[in-house]
């Protein structure tokens, strides 16, 4: 079936009533939730998880659409009033954002976010419309070996880029596949690590892993580290939006920080991190002011953002099609589609075609609910940031208990949500990667399972991962993802 047509069938289902209400809340409560200090998109979405258990597939991934967008939004304002990344995609807006915030220009900081945000969503989410049909298309001639293959590029890119030490990555995908051997043998239906505890021989359910390490473990580093700090944030004035100046030097770092996001958040290295600082430097480069960049260029806040924006629709595609997250949020909804007994990849879009073209139609009203909603109520974010930080903490904390313990009713499941929440901040202070930990214990079981099927097919022949080509590229891909950079650093050293 042709993808406008099939566009046209999503956008028939998202526009109805019920899914608009759904994709509002979604929108509104990712912002809300996303603008508290300290706060990113994947916890906000690992937090608001639990509220939509008792939704049907359709409507959670509606909502859930609306969370990831507004959350990014969020993301932005904590940066430019009050010079907190919620998380280090955020880091390039803030630099030049807070200083337009200081100097009286908040506001004009905060529309060029909300706008470029737009323009930047909506271009990518058309990229992503009619790059994903293709891409499933072809994912849908793997076989056992290439997606073996295809665990193990993630494992690899996503560990060594998304760290600052390959060591302290290989770390935490270690910790995540150690914990994926725990239950019962897909293959053999022998109990694997359970200790005699019947709850385990289900394994460790990934919702207590990524609540447990993004909202728990996060809350706990953030009490730690700023439990006693006020927060102080940059008042705004009288709301006036952006000059005719202000407009003329936004419009191009709108598209070039989309044609630099989306490219890069499709990569399964990508993430938001490298389209933001690759677009500051490029902006910056561009510049005939480039004395300005870190004192409140507007370009350095409008490329950035739209460079954050295009790379979370990119995100998408691989986890749509592929069901490969390459950021922290994609994780956590990944952990959300195998929640509802679906597997994201090139099956989703032969299984359940109406909750995938609905999800991206919906995107598309998310971006204009985002703008509408947002360019108004500016004011009203900004006292949302001061509420005190303990009140902040302990929501935090009881929306994550409650939430775990209505996915099994087991009191097993909050004693594992707290410690691997200790773990998690533990993990935080000695800069070990979050990410890896996740995609070991969602990716490891399917890894191994696939790797399995491929020498029972060879009849125990490991060549054929070397001797198919997909399965030697992709590969080669993931030995290059470990060699490069060590290079590269070593180069620059």
């Amino acid at each position: 079936m042709d993808t406008l047509e099939l566009l046209r069938g999503g956008f028939a289902s998202a526009l109805s009533w019920g899914h608009l209400g759904w994709a509002f809340v979604g929108v509104l409560l990712g912002t809300v939730v996303g603008v508290l200090p300290g706060i990113g998109p994947a916890l906000t979405v690992a937090m608001l998880l639990p509220i939509t258990f008792s939704l049907d597939p359709v409507s959670a991934f509606i909502m859930f659409g609306g969370i990831y967008y507004g959350a990014m939004y969020g993301g932005s304002t904590t940066s430019i009033l009050l010079n907190t990344p919620g998380e280090t995609a955020s880091i390039a807006t803030a630099m030049d954002g807070y200083a337009m915030a200081r100097q009286g220009r908040g506001a004009a900081a905060l529309t060029t976010a909300a706008l470029g945000s737009f323009v930047a969503g909506t271009l990518a989410t058309v990229a992503l419309t009619f790059f994903s049909p293709p891409l499933a298309a072809m994912a849908l001639r793997f076989g056992p070996a290439e997606y073996f293959a295809l665990s193990i590029l993630a494992f690899t890119a996503v560990t060594a880029l998304l760290g600052g030490s390959l060591a302290r990555g290989l770390f935490s995908l270690f910790l995540g596949l150690a914990l994926g051997l725990i239950g019962i043998d897909q293959l053999t239906g022998n109990a694997r690590f359970a200790f005699g505890i019947p709850q385990l021989l289900d394994g460790i359910d990934v919702l207590v892993l990524v609540i447990g390490l993004f909202a728990v473990g996060e809350t706990f580093y953030q009490a730690w580290q700023h439990g006693r700090q006020p927060v102080e944030a940059v008042a705004l004035q009288t709301f006036t939006g952006m000059s005719g100046e202000d407009w003329r030097r936004s419009w191009r770092p709108w598209l070039r920080g989309t044609l630099i996001g989306f490219p890069l958040g499709v990569l399964p290295v990508g993430g938001s991190v490298i389209p933001t600082f690759l677009s500051y430097a490029v902006e910056k480069r561009l510049s005939p002011r480039p004395e300005e960049f870190g004192h409140g260029a507007i370009e350095g806040v409008a490329g950035p953002e739209a460079a954050n924006n295009a790379a979370a629709a990119g995100v998408l595609v691989p986890l749509l099609t592929l069901g490969l997250p390459s950021s922290a949020t994609a994780a956590v909804m990944l952990a959300a589609f195998q929640q509802y007994g679906l597997q994201p990849g090139p099956l989703l879009f032969a299984s359940r075609p109406d909750l995938v073209w609905t999800l991206i139609a919906s995107l598309y009203i998310g971006n204009v609910m985002l703008l509408v909603l947002n360019l108004p109520l500016v004011g009203v974010w900004a006292r949302v940031m001061l509420v005190p930080r303990p009140l902040l903490f302990a929501g935090i904390l009881v929306l994550a208990s409650l939430g775990t313990y209505s996915l099994n009713t087991s009191m097993l499941d909050l004693v594992l949500l707290y410690a691997v929440g200790a773990l998690g901040c533990v993990m935080r202070v000695h800069d070990v990667p979050l990410v890896p930990a996740v995609l070991g214990l969602v990716l490891g079981p399917l890894a191994e399972l696939q790797c399995r099927r491929a020498l029972a097919i060879s009849e125990g022949d490991p060549s054929v991962f070397v001797t198919r080509p997909v399965c030697a590229v992709l590969l080669a891909l993931a030995a290059a993802a470990l060699v490069v950079p060590a290079l590269v650093k070593r180069r620059l050293t």
